[in-house]
């Protein structure tokens, strides 16, 4: 019988962080490095005490549309059950949408991007 289903989910900020993986998710994921072109990082102040608990900071970092060619944020893509991707939903505040991204791999993920120009259908699309 098949294993629960998996989403990719592309990391470059606090979900990397081991402590905020055990608070979301129960357990440390497994994930391979990537990149996201076109982008460049961003900081934004987190008001969320519940977020900022977990992160052990207020400073958390975001990703907006680049303007130079050779623009990339490193991270880490992770595959995740779908039950995880809500509860990623759920730590993510405002200041953050899920979008459909193609990383430098080639892999389509789920990305956490500045939620204010933020447009997308999912991984599979």
């Amino acid at each position: 019988m098949p294993g629960p289903a998996r989403q990719p989910l592309f990391s470059y900020g606090t979900l990397q962080f081991p402590q905020v993986q055990l608070a979301r998710f129960g357990r440390l994921l497994d994930g391979s490095a990537d990149a996201l072109p076109g982008y460049r990082m961003t900081y934004i102040e987190i008001t969320d005490p519940e977020v900022i608990a977990a992160s052990g900071t207020d400073r958390h970092p975001l990703v907006v549309a680049g303007s130079a060619d050779a623009d990339a944020v490193d991270g880490t893509v992770f595959a995740i059950t779908d039950e995880e991707l809500a509860a990623a939903d759920d730590y993510e505040v405002d200041d953050y949408a899920r979008t459909s991204v193609v990383l430098r791999s080639g892999t389509r993920a789920w990305a956490y991007l500045d939620a204010r120009a933020a447009t997308g259908q999912g991984p599979s699309s």
